[in-house]
């Protein structure tokens, strides 16, 4: 495996260095930045329908996606966010990170629009059952809901999403060469591509009994 190369003598390894290729952020976009949540800011929120919590601990970096109805992720107020734990792969990576590490970085997407809305702060995880039950959906409850206290946040520019053609690409449908679950099932079990047709027919039909 390769090692990561501290002596490369291309790499940027200082604010110095950075300054040198990148212009300073313009007084708009430096003053965008506030403490809270803005009405803009709650309204994107309040439409978006997957978001992307990154965390930090001391078994390393975490990324992890929800997703639910609009609305799923509520703010409690302009520096409060609450977001349900609905039920996954058990692995809770993210969660044993906000035990060791609270601070977090929230990235949140509405279909269609090509902005997102950015939000960092301090999470704590509680099941407190006001909050629990604040956060029920088709009649479950969350196994733990979120709490965010939010120290930072802003609007992102669409670039990426105009650069990818994300919305245009997914109104085309899945392309062919992306592997499914079930793919990703059959290289670590060793399966070939009837056992990732099979796993992945068998996972689809067992996703909706498993969602809340």
């Amino acid at each position: 495996m390769d090692t990561f190369d501290t002596a490369d003598a291309y790499a940027i390894t200082s604010l110095e260095g950075l300054d040198r290729i990148y212009k300073k952020p313009t007084e708009a976009v430096q003053n965008k930045v506030a403490d809270h949540i803005s009405a803009p800011g709650q309204a994107f929120i309040a439409n978006a329908t997957f978001m992307i919590l990154a965390t930090a601990g001391e078994g390393g970096i975490d990324c992890s996606p929800k997703g639910d109805a609009p609305g799923f992720v509520q703010v409690a107020d302009a520096r409060t966010l609450l977001i349900p734990d609905r039920p996954g792969n058990n692995r809770i990576d993210g969660m044993k990170n906000i035990i060791a590490n609270p601070q977090v970085g929230i990235i949140f997407i509405v279909p269609g629009a090509n902005e997102t809305y950015r939000v960092n702060g301090l999470a704590k995880i509680s099941v407190d059952p006001m909050l629990l039950a604040r956060c029920e959906a088709n009649g479950k409850l969350p196994r733990a809901v979120i709490v965010v206290s939010v120290t930072e946040a802003f609007s992102h520019c669409p670039k990426a999403f105009v650069r990818s053609g994300l919305w245009a690409a997914a109104a085309k449908g899945r392309p062919a060469g992306a592997p499914t679950h079930g793919h990703f099932a059959a290289f670590r079990d060793g399966g070939d591509e009837a056992y990732a047709a099979k796993y992945e027919a068998e996972y689809t039909a067992r996703i909706p009994k498993e969602l809340y």
